[in-house]
C-alpha cells in the first residue's frame, strides 16, 4: 500500500501570524502537525523547532520499521521538547513557548501516532471519521469527569487551556497510538483552528466527496475561515491507496 499526503497551513481571518507548522514527507512515510503557543512569535519558533526536530530525526532513516517507528516517534518528542526549553532558556522574553503537536509515520501495513496537547488526528474510514487521539485538555478532562456535556465543552470559556504541550517542562509525556492501516482510510492531522470552527461531520461530509486530496485540504480550510476562522488552521491529509 502506498500513502498519499497533502497538507495546508492558513494564518486565519482574525491573528496577525501564523503559529502552526506541518511536514510532509514524500520520501518517507511520516507527517507532522505542530501548533505553537506562548504568543506572536515564541509559538511560532516554538513549532518550528519541532518541525526541524522531526525533519532531522526522520531525515537519517532511508526506510521506516514498524519495529523502531515508535522510538522515532518518541525521539522526535524528545528532542523537540529538549530545543524548545533550551532555546527558552538562552531568551527569557520567550519562556512559556512550547506546541501542540502530532506526528504520524507508516510502517508497512501500520500508523503509529504521537500525541499532545489539543491538535488531533483522525481516522476515516468506511465513510464515518473517528477521533484516534484525546485531547490533552482542562474541559476534556472535565467531560470525562462527567462535569459538563461534550456539547458544553465545544463552547467553554477554558477550552483552550491545554494540560500537556512540548517545550514546558523537562519531562514530557505522550500517548502512542497504533493500528492497522486499510484501503481508502484518511487520516486528518489537524491543529484546533479547524475543530473549533468546524464540526465532525461536515468534516467528514468533506472526506466523503469524490474531490482529490489537496481539494478537500482547501475545503476543510475554507470551511474554518467561514465560520469565522478565529485561529490559524493546519490540515494534513493522509490518503492510503493499493499500489
Amino acid at each position: 500500500m502506498k500513502i498519499f499526503s497533502s497538507g495546508k497551513t492558513d494564518i486565519g481571518l482574525r491573528r496577525k501570524n501564523n503559529e502552526d507548522a506541518y511536514l510532509v514527507s514524500p520520501d518517507l512515510d511520516f507527517v507532522v502537525v505542530a501548533d505553537g503557543i506562548g504568543g506572536s512569535e515564541a509559538g511560532e519558533i516554538a513549532s518550528s523547532i519541532f518541525i526541524e526536530a522531526a525533519r532531522e530525526v526522520f531525515g537519517q532513516k532511508s526506510q521506516l520499521f514498524e519495529s523502531e517507528t515508535s522510538l522515532l516517534i518518541r525521539e522526535v518528542f524528545l528532542l523537540g521538547n529538549k530545543r524548545i526549553l533550551a532555546h527558552a532558556e538562552k531568551h527569557p522574553h520567550f519562556q512559556g513557548m512550547g506546541c501542540t503537536a502530532e506526528v504520524i509515520a507508516f510502517a508497512n501495513d501500520c500508523y503509529i501516532v504521537g500525541h499532545v496537547g489539543d491538535s488531533r488526528t483522525y481516522l476515516f474510514r468506511d465513510g464515518e471519521l473517528r477521533q484516534i487521539t484525546r485531547d490533552h485538555s482542562l474541559v476534556q478532562k472535565q467531560v470525562e469527569q462527567g462535569l459538563i456535556s461534550r456539547e458544553e465543552a465545544k463552547r467553554h470559556y477554558l477550552r483552550n487551556i491545554i494540560l500537556r504541550a512540548v517545550g514546558i517542562s523537562s519531562e514530557i509525556e505522550l500517548d502512542i497510538i497504533r493500528g492497522k492501516i486499510l484501503p481508502d482510510d484518511i487520516f486528518l492531522l489537524c491543529s484546533d483552528g479547524l475543530t473549533d470552527m468546524v464540526e465532525d461531520n461536515s468534516i467528514q461530509e468533506t472526506l466523503s466527496s469524490t474531490a482529490a486530496l489537496t481539494d478537500k485540504v482547501d475545503q476543510l480550510i475554507e470551511s474554518a475561515n467561514s465560520a469565522g476562522g478565529n485561529d490559524n488552521i493546519t490540515v494534513v491529509l493522509s490518503a492510503v491507496s493499493l499500489v
